[in-house]
């Protein structure tokens, strides 16, 4: 079931704003491509943490230059 509008995971509900959008968008793309919802929901969590967490580095990178 792909999820949209503040229809979300359980395991979403606790999540900053910005990393639970991430996390939904990857979720759904992985249902797209037939994953379990178990997995797609799991998998979208932490691939959103990692996303943020590159981006941060990223950031502080290009403050340090």
């Amino acid at each position: 079931m792909p999820w949209y509008n503040g229809n979300y995971p359980p395991s979403y509900k606790n999540q900053p704003v910005n990393l639970r959008e991430k996390a939904v968008e990857i979720a759904n793309a992985l249902l797209e491509d037939g994953a379990d919802e178990g997995v797609a929901i799991a998998t979208g969590l932490k691939q959103a943490r990692l996303f943020f967490k590159d981006k941060e580095k990223r950031d502080s990178d290009k403050e340090s230059l």
